[in-house]
């Protein structure tokens, strides 16, 4: 290209952009003069994002030009994690005013600046790429946010939306946060001791306290349950086996419609169909009316105890009970 004739081909610009973002350095070597790049990135087309990298608006940068920013600004061998990475992975949108984590080799030198918070590291994991850019493994991702909550309850609802789904499991999580620095530990660790129990929320964790202050026989948490034929019935958040009783937790992220609202009532209506009771809290109750919740569990139980146990059989969730032929 002709000294200059950058100007008039935004199409070579894009080009020796990644999603926008470009090195100063590629923009001298194409011929843009270093005062043409401070006048326009001082109120001009462009702007700065992080030294070094410009952004080709000036508008408002999207997190994923965010996200390119970080890694080119970490280089080789750097990595998303945290919040971020996490994003990436497909859990949870990162806000775009957060700071974005940034892993960085421990022979490397990155300050912390503008949205970028850097941690050099010698325990390194193998980057996975993630449109385009590297990240952490989902459980490094996982952990190195839980361990900048400060808040028990956020933390368990960090961790528990991504177990929630398979890709990672509690106990391999405690394996990776007894490996990795102590720093910030402390409170995932013992969100991670709270899931244990099978809980998969805040509310799960909260309502497992309710269920050992009730006094009531052990229950088991997440079943499914069929009829004694191998007839899938529901699956339930707590399950009082001796008595064929199930405690829900009624989310209202689960009944986001009146369609799941209808499902949920269908899908107890038939669980009674087949003699199970079924009792249900909101998030809400369990946390601002823990005793009254305890004496309508008992009750339920109670009701549950006078009359005839139905042939239910309660398996761990997912797995498939198949009868006896």
């Amino acid at each position: 290209m002709k000294r200059g004739g950058w100007a008039d081909d935004e199409y070579a610009l894009q080009q020796k952009s990644k999603n926008g973002v470009i090195r100063t350095t590629v923009l001298k070597a194409m011929g843009v003069g270093a005062k043409t790049i401070v006048d326009r990135t001082s109120g001009g087309p462009w702007q700065r994002i992080l030294p070094g990298l410009v952004l080709l608006h000036n508008g408002q940068p999207s997190r994923h030009q965010r996200d390119t920013a970080a890694s080119m600004y970490g280089g080789d061998g750097s990595m998303l994690s945290g919040r971020a990475g996490l994003a990436l992975h497909g859990f949870g949108a990162s806000k775009s005013s957060a700071g974005i984590l940034l892993l960085i080799p421990p022979e490397r030198h990155r300050k912390d600046v503008s949205f970028i918070v850097t941690e050099r590291t010698e325990r390194m994991p193998a980057a996975t790429i993630k449109m385009g850019l590297p990240v952490a493994p989902i459980d490094r991702c996982l952990l190195d946010a839980a361990r900048r909550i400060r808040d028990r309850r956020t933390c368990i609802a960090l961790i528990a939306e991504v177990v929630q789904r398979g890709v990672v499991d509690v106990g391999s999580l405690l394996t990776e946060l007894d490996d990795g620095c102590g720093r910030g530990s402390a409170v995932p660790r013992r969100a991670l001791h709270e899931l244990l129990g099978g809980a998969h929320s805040v509310a799960e964790v909260d309502a497992e306290k309710l269920y050992e202050r009730s006094g009531l026989p052990p229950s088991q948490a997440n079943v499914d349950l069929y009829t004694e034929d191998g007839v899938f019935i529901m699956n339930t958040d707590r399950w009082f086996d001796e008595v064929a009783l199930a405690n829900e937790i009624d989310s209202y992220l689960h009944h986001a419609s009146p369609a799941d609202y209808e499902k949920t009532v269908k899908r107890r209506a038939g669980a009674e169909g087949h003699g199970v009771i079924v009792t249900a809290f909101t998030p809400k109750m369990i946390a601002e009316e823990p005793q009254r919740v305890i004496e309508e569990l008992r009750r339920a139980y109670q009701r549950a105890q006078e009359r005839p146990r139905p042939n239910i059989i309660a398996v761990p969730r997912g797995t498939r009970y198949r009868a006896a032929s």
